[in-house]
């Protein structure tokens, strides 16, 4: 008995030291969510209530949503700027195909398409068919449907009283509004498109080498083109949700959204030179942004402040993800016994196995999508096989 008592005893041990470690990458955020929202509690009155922490999570719902797809597209080292300018294209979209009689549920499906699809061929078919930057061409792409926007709304709010975008956005369901259920739905789809699926390990693949990934049959150009498809069909998600909880389709852009998106996915631990991070710590960026705002707003810190406070914390993101970076190099040369020196070459300037000749058909889609903190499939060990067709 008390060999199986210990054993057991053993086993959860060894599941707790597995669990944490797992949260390498995103373990700052973690500890930082902790202290923030144990603050917070003790601090604000206001802050536990039942209906402030409903009020928290609706609120930071389009954030959510459209940092779960702006994490894929960090992933592939790159980032998409043009989702507030889709949100709100899509928000006008919606307001208009219903207006013009078509019934609610087969708008919100027509209006889902047209965002994704808008965002696949725009910035998806120019970043992955033509290399273009991602910077140029999801820039170009917030400009011009911006001024979509206002032309095609002329710079009118439309009132949206369709049932259906009541249901999305203020009816509850088993006590917890509709948004929350659409955050949770969103996320563990996420989650199992990363981890399980040949396009989750795809994305890595991309970020990690997109010279390497095409060299081990990956088509990066359908990766890039779903990726970019993926945050916009997010980005979608969050207008539909913004018109059902306020009633109202409005020709307004948020510029800061894209900002604080890539700042919450920075700060769960996704590098922004791509290759590593995931979804599960993009929403711990994203409830850690949520909170401070929060609980900004409840000491009556004006929102202006807000602002800054939310620039300086996408700065130390980058920093942040920065110094994990020369960590990382830095270990690697000790861990290799290969430092940088005159006559050397550092493990750095040393190409991959996948980087170098095509000798052999690299291919790792059969392994296991990684979990979040994975080295990316240039950085990993791969596996050789002879005649593994391309997807």
């Amino acid at each position: 008995m008390s060999t199986s008592v210990a054993a057991g005893s053993g086993g959860f041990r060894r599941f707790l030291v597995a669990g944490w470690q797992g949260t390498r990458l995103f373990r700052p955020i973690l500890v930082l969510t902790i202290l923030l929202f144990i603050g917070l509690a003790t601090t604000q009155a206001g802050f536990l209530t039942s209906q402030n922490v409903q009020n928290l999570l609706t609120g930071v719902s389009g954030l959510w949503i459209i940092a779960l797809g702006m994490t894929f597209v960090l992933i592939t080292a790159g980032a998409d700027l043009s989702v507030s300018a889709i949100s709100a294209l899509t928000g006008i979209f919606l307001a208009k195909i219903i207006s013009g009689g078509i019934p609610g549920w087969p708008a919100v499906v027509l209006t889902l398409v047209f965002g994704t699809v808008l965002g696949a061929l725009i910035n998806g078919g120019l970043i992955g068919r033509f290399r273009l930057s991602f910077f140029v061409v999801t820039l170009a792409s917030m400009t011009a449907l911006t001024g979509a926007v206002n032309i095609w709304s002329g710079t009118q709010s439309f009132t949206v009283s369709s049932p259906v975008a009541l249901q999305i956005g203020v009816n509850s369901i088993l006590g917890l509004p509709a948004p929350i259920w659409i955050m949770i739905i969103a996320f563990a789809i996420s989650l199992w498109i990363q981890r399980w699926t040949y396009f989750g390990r795809d994305v890595y693949a991309v970020g990690g080498s997109i010279s390497a990934a095409r060299l081990s049959g990956v088509r990066t150009t359908r990766t890039l083109i779903i990726t970019y498809g993926v945050s916009a069909f997010c980005a979608t998600i969050a207008g539909i949700i913004s018109v059902g909880r306020i009633g109202v389709a409005a020709p307004n852009v948020d510029a800061n959204l894209p900002l604080q998106a890539i700042a919450a996915v920075l700060l769960g631990g996704t590098s922004l030179t791509g290759g590593s991070g995931g979804v599960g710590g993009t929403i711990l960026g994203v409830l850690f942004l949520g909170m401070l705002q929060n609980g900004l707003s409840i000491a009556g810190v004006p929102s202006f402040w807000q602002q800054v406070v939310t620039g300086v914390i996408l700065v130390l993101a980058v920093l942040g993800d920065h110094l994990g970076l020369i960590g990382d190099r830095m270990r690697r040369r000790r861990g290799r016994g290969d430092p940088a020196g005159p006559g050397g070459t550092s493990s750095d300037e040393a190409p991959a196995l996948a980087e170098g000749a095509a000798s052999a058909d690299v291919v790792a889609a059969g392994s296991p999508t990684p979990p979040d903190g994975t080295p990316a499939l240039a950085e990993g060990t791969p596996i050789l096989r002879s005649s593994e067709p391309e997807r």
